[in-house]
């Protein structure tokens, strides 16, 4: 990409008028487009493996790791925060106003520096050997349930469940038979002694699983109640990037004489929000509470999540009254910029950072740490993945908003001017599927939250009490 924008024959010249352009030879495209490819590949390897990469180098199984594990997730998110600001600010404003080139090869340098900071402790890291397909693995426990469906679960049964002796299982703890989803317990009945051979491995692995494979299948499925929580969750925070800066647009946007607030930069609000908490929460909170009660308490999963959940639809609340007040004051004046300041617009985007505080972090939290440790990885994509989801799912409820409300006298969402909508129903909309997801998570997912909690790997007596 740095070297398309600074190479003059890698790209097409600047044109002479806005419709006097001459197009990119396909050499040129290609120069872009692999450029664009090598982004895609390479964030989806980054991603999901360096969160699940820096979680292996803590020992989750003693209350301590934990508690390192959860201060990993916030500090990764805090400077994946301060990265984001520094890019949309320092580096934004070099290629806009001093070099497109300049602006490219910043990043470039900042990757060579990682990768130089990475390949330099390479050999002081823990590094687990790979165990083999886990999506293979989680469907060979399906088809296996599936054919053995007639199969009555008693207590004479014989399970297989040999040790962990593989070299690439070594470092993995063994985790025990539960009564949870005792269906795709089948998938490890020994229903004839063929099944194994004669040092007691499985025959045939579609047929045949073990206790461990069905166990890290139900570890997924009994986190997945609370994911989809996250996800709905998640809707209030797109809402900032989107018809938030289509707000900042219509408002006065001036700070004294001589400054006006670019829309864009109301983007940077959620950011500094996130990291403002991150920082008390680490540097103030947690220290406080050690000194009060001896050990460090923190914010379970369940409790930041709740909490996020109820930022998620006071920020559409409130989204949906400054919107009132910014068009009324818009239509009282008949102009197309309303005079109220774009300050009014700070606390709905302060509170889009504090849903991605409270709901986004713990999430990711959950999946690195609650699933077994094979899976870490595939944890980090999946919190990735509910994140596109969500916004999936936001484009398809705008579309069905505007398919509804188009004929109506004003219609919710449409045109090039807020001022003829009503958005703050689209954001009432929203805060209502928050209420939903409220009722969803207090009586129905956090039971299956509390039930993986009771299942994690290194959870001890002392801690029974203390829940107690």
């Amino acid at each position: 990409m740095a070297l398309g924008a600074g190479i003059p024959s890698l790209r097409p010249p600047s044109c002479p008028t806005q419709s006097n352009c001459i197009e990119p030879t396909g050499s040129q495209l290609a120069i872009l487009y692999s450029g664009l490819a090598l982004f895609a590949i390479g964030a989806g390897g980054l991603r999901p493996c360096n969160i699940a990469f820096g979680a292996d180098q803590l020992d989750t199984k003693t209350e301590k790791g934990r508690a390192q594990l959860e201060s990993f997730c916030n500090w990764w998110y805090f400077l994946f925060t301060v990265a984001l600001l520094v890019a949309l600010t320092v580096v934004v404003y070099i290629q806009t106003n001093i070099s497109w080139f300049l602006g490219f090869v910043i990043p470039t340098v900042c990757f060579a520096f990682s990768l130089t900071i990475f390949l330099w402790g390479l050999n002081t890291y823990v590094r687990s050997k790979p165990k083999g397909s886990i999506i293979t693995d989680l469907v060979k426990v399906a088809v296996a349930a599936g054919r053995k469906r007639h199969v009555k679960l008693d207590s004479e049964l014989s399970f297989h469940d040999p040790p962990l002796a593989s070299e690439s299982e070594q470092s993995l703890t063994k985790l025990a038979h539960t009564n949870r989803f005792r269906y795709f317990d089948k998938a490890a009945v020994v229903t004839d002694p063929s099944e194994r051979d004669s040092n007691e491995k499985t025959v045939d692995s579609w047929r045949l699983c073990s206790v461990q494979q069905v166990e890290e299948l139900k570890s997924i499925l009994a986190t997945l109640p609370v994911w989809l929580a996250g996800i709905i969750c998640f809707f209030s925070m797109g809402q900032a990037s989107s018809f938030g800066i289509l707000q900042a647009l219509q408002t006065n946007k001036s700070i004294g004489p001589n400054f006006s607030v670019p829309p864009a930069w109301m983007g940077l609000v959620p950011m500094i929000a996130l990291s403002l908490w991150i920082f008390l929460y680490e540097k103030i909170y947690v220290p406080w509470t050690m000194k009060a009660t001896k050990r460090g308490k923190r914010l379970s999963i369940e409790n930041r999540i709740l909490i996020g959940i109820l930022f998620s639809i006071a920020c559409m609340v409130v989204s949906g009254l400054v919107e009132v007040h910014r068009r009324d004051d818009a239509l009282k004046h008949g102009s197309f910029e309303s005079p109220s300041s774009i300050w009014w617009l700070v606390p709905q985007f302060a509170l889009s950072g504090l849903v991605e505080a409270f709901a986004a972090i713990p999430m990711m939290e959950l999946l690195t740490s609650y699933w077994p440790e094979s899976m870490k990885t595939l944890g980090g994509a999946t919190f990735f993945l509910s994140l596109s989801i969500a916004n999936y799912l936001n484009t398809i409820l705008v579309r069905i908003v505007v398919a509804v409300t188009r004929n109506s006298r004003r219609p919710w969402l449409g045109g090039n001017d807020l001022n003829k909508n009503r958005l703050e129903y689209y954001y009432y909309t929203i805060a209502v599927l928050g209420g939903l997801n409220l009722l969803y998570f207090q009586f129905f997912a956090r039971h299956y939250l509390h039930t993986e909690m009771l299942q994690r790997p290194g959870r001890n007596e002392a801690e029974d009490e203390e829940k107690q």
